[in-house]
């Protein structure tokens, strides 16, 4: 950790790939782990659990289960995420609007080395 950089550990957690993805996915409302596994492609299931665990533990989703046969678990965004994903959202823009860009400068680049 950068010295007196008291807040990249948590923007470590949630600018992580599963993270960003996690919090878009769940963003329109209560979503189970099985949408969030079909809307994310490539992530494995024990790292679907992993980041869902961590980022509730950080207090940004909130895991209700509810008393059927089978069970079912849904997720859903805290008001403080719900704030993150405002930020995630111009972010996203940003890098939508930038991504032929950034391929050309990597293509200069990579033909100069």
């Amino acid at each position: 950790m950068l010295p007196g950089c008291t807040v990249q550990e948590l923007v470590d957690r949630v600018a992580g790939k599963w993270s960003v993805c996690i919090l878009v996915a769940a963003a329109d409302g209560p979503i189970r782990f099985t949408e969030l596994e079909r809307a994310i492609t490539g992530i494995s299931r024990r790292m679907l659990t992993l980041t869902l665990r961590n980022l509730e533990r950080d207090g940004m989703l909130v895991r209700t289960v509810y008393p059927t046969v089978p069970p079912r678990v849904e997720y859903s965004l805290t008001p403080m995420a719900q704030e993150l994903h405002a930020a995630l959202l111009t972010i996203i823009t940003w890098a939508e609007r930038h991504r032929a860009d950034v391929a050309q400068a990597r293509e200069r680049y990579d033909t100069r080395t």
